[in-house]
């Protein structure tokens, strides 16, 4: 169990599903989680379900916190975190959801002799199956770090990734629950054409895809493999393969990927 305060300066989704992860998981007694939200009613709210302290500033927060995570917008992060730079403790590690800042661009607001860590979670995390990437300074410790990386694994899965790969992670797990919802109701339209209804026709789309890649997850084998296990000889499922080969399926993945990745880099650079 941690011993320490974690404060939450923003409560949105995203801090919700936080800390949703750390009560279920009984990581921290939740009277330890401080949370400041400018609308009033959710710091009761967050009380009231979680048993969290709410605070009456993002400036108390601050002062009590030793993980502070900064989860307000991306384009009022740098300002909120400079206001409070003067009210945290030395050793307080600082970690930004924030997507586009850099690690430059936070240290640049809160001094840069601050243990700050970037991290990236994607919208899974409201189901408890997030994946998320934890980017340390030079300055936090390989234990602050396993502890940042713990606290995601709480709702779904974590792994430290170097700066530099920030938009590949953009491209692979940040915007890709959007290119999977897309591929599920394309399937699900598909079964409505061969006569099935909607919403049974959406629950096997979704439950192929979750079990698919629980498969990936699990066995440890190549995709490739997995999809030759399919495959039988002259059958159903290789004629679709062929079709979707013949369409450009993989192509038209990679390419939507890359020019993600390469606005994700663009996006970062105006910051």
């Amino acid at each position: 169990m941690l011993d320490k305060k974690i404060g939450f300066i923003g409560c949105g989704n995203m801090s919700k599903a936080i800390i949703g992860g750390l009560v279920a998981g009984g990581q921290i007694q939740p009277e330890n989680i401080w949370v400041f939200d400018r609308k009033a009613e959710t710091n009761q709210a967050m009380q009231q379900q979680y048993g969290i302290t709410p605070a009456g500033s993002a400036e108390e927060v601050a002062k009590q916190a030793d993980i502070l995570f900064g989860a307000v917008k991306p384009n009022v992060i740098l300002k909120v975190l400079k206001d409070l730079a003067g009210n945290l403790n030395k050793e307080t590690l600082v970690v930004s959801i924030a997507a586009g800042v850099t690690l430059d661009a936070l240290a640049t607001a809160l001094g840069h002799d601050r243990k700050i860590v970037r991290v990236m979670p994607n919208t899974p995390a409201l189901v408890n199956e997030g994946m998320t990437s934890v980017t340390p300074n030079a300055l936090v410790s390989q234990q602050e770090t396993d502890e940042v990386v713990e606290i995601f694994n709480s709702f779904g899965k974590a792994a430290v990734v170097p700066e530099y790969l920030i938009h590949s992670v953009v491209g692979v797990s940040g915007s890709a629950p959007a290119y999977v919802f897309m591929f599920i109701e394309a399937m699900a339209d598909a079964a409505v054409l061969g006569g099935m209804p909607r919403a049974q026709a959406y629950q096997f789309a979704a439950q192929a895809v979750k079990g698919s890649a629980q498969m990936v997850l699990e066995t440890g084998k190549h995709p490739g493999e997995l999809k030759d296990m399919v495959c039988s000889p002259g059958g159903t499922t290789i004629e679709a393969v062929k079709v979707l080969e013949e369409k450009g399926f993989r192509a038209a993945v990679m390419e939507a990927m890359r020019q993600c990745m390469a606005k994700s880099e663009a996006l970062s650079q105006k910051s």
